[in-house]
């Protein structure tokens, strides 16, 4: 896919929601787009996330909300539970595509992934798995893109969309550490309740949990661990663990702690942050997604990033009269709203960590509202 001066041409490395919003939003623009990512087809880690409002609105403009409400689980409320099991508030959230829509949907990852991947591929994105770019220069207007496969590619744009431990960024001279906070977050695979119409939120003693519905049948659980330092436990060990830890928690997270007893489908993960000070771009290459700003999970807001940032980078390079143009307008758009994200999902980690749940919830109330403004 080699291009010339004047043809708008563009490799995103990356195909996660990031990469592939990017690339449907790009195409639909006119762009001829190539994902190059280095894992195998339809690779797809995790189990669920929740499309908040601002990802709803970001994938109505793609005219992809209903494929996800459909496949997904459709919901208005955030229900908090004290450390005694008894409620501690409801947060409606705005309906942000309309009054007869939800506000947000829990969605498994790889339902997910299918709906953006099928869009991507029926705008014309050509994807290749098992490579990735391992060398970056600018020549003139264009991005030469060496891949790991020994080709070259010579285009008008370059997109890091690789995660929070993003190869292109590093490509680039971009500097992000990553953050740990002494938690690890557990997620389980289980069969939802039906009292599970929204998310739920429990405050523990010394953790924190909650239930996410993914659809009719399915929700997961997730439990944040304090306290802790980074570790594997055996595949074994880890269902049997998460038990134990739930076993803290009254009321209803008795019914998910049995639920957890029969899944298959246990993981546990450090939580980490990283977010770029700065640039994220060199000449017309950008990184966006996780690669730029990765928030905790507490915000349940890192997809809603990601699928703005893939519109915005379109609306911008496409309305400026040069490449670099765009990407320093989507920068200055997008990085505020994005550090305000990360930084207060590290504010929650310390109020959880210090126990000071009913600090925690409205900050976190505030923030989605915030969210709901413009991208």
């Amino acid at each position: 896919m080699d291009s010339f001066r004047g043809v708008r041409t563009a490799v995103i490395v990356g195909a996660g929601v990031a990469g592939l919003t990017a690339a449907t939003a790009l195409a639909r623009g006119g762009w001829q787009v190539e994902i190059a990512e280095l894992g195998p087809s339809a690779a797809t880690s995790g189990w669920g996330l929740c499309l908040t409002g601002p990802s709803l609105r970001a994938l109505d403009e793609l005219g992809l909300a209903d494929a996800c409400l459909a496949e997904g689980y459709g919901m208005s409320t955030i229900t908090h539970v004290d450390v005694d099991g008894e409620p501690a508030g409801e947060v409606e959230l705005p309906r942000l595509i309309g009054a007869r829509r939800p506000a947000m949907a829990g969605i498994a990852r790889p339902v997910l992934h299918r709906v953006l991947h099928a869009e991507a591929e029926r705008c014309g994105v050509v994807v290749r798995y098992g490579v990735t770019a391992v060398a970056v220069d600018q020549e003139g207007e264009l991005v030469r893109v060496r891949l790991s496969d020994g080709t070259d590619r010579r285009v008008a744009l370059l997109v890091g969309a690789d995660g929070i431990r993003s190869s292109t960024r590093g490509l680039l001279g971009l500097e992000a550490s990553l953050g740990f906070h002494g938690q690890m977050v557990w997620r389980a695979l289980v069969p939802r309740p039906s009292w599970a119409t929204g998310i739920h939120q429990f405050a523990g003693k010394a953790h924190t949990a909650g239930l996410v519905p993914l659809s009719s049948e399915q929700a997961y659980v997730f439990l944040t661990e304090n306290g802790v330092e980074r570790s594997v436990l055996p595949d074994a060990e880890l269902a049997p663990r998460l038990r134990d830890l739930l076993d803290t928690f009254p009321g209803r997270v008795e019914e998910i702690r049995s639920l957890v007893s029969a899944s298959e489908s246990v993981v546990r993960r450090p939580v980490h942050t990283a977010l770029l000070e700065g640039v994220w771009n060199r000449g017309n290459a950008v990184v966006i997604g996780d690669a730029a700003h990765a928030p905790a999970p507490q915000m349940a807001s890192g997809a809603a990033l990601a699928i703005e940032d893939g519109l915005v980078l379109a609306q911008e390079v496409g309305r400026h009269e040069s490449v670099g143009a765009g990407l320093q307008a989507f920068v200055s758009r997008r990085a505020p709203r994005c550090r305000t994200l990360v930084e207060t999902s590290v504010a929650i980690i310390g109020l959880e960590q210090a126990r000071r749940h009913q600090e925690a919830y409205p900050l976190a109330d505030a923030c989605h509202r915030l969210m709901a403004e413009p991208a």
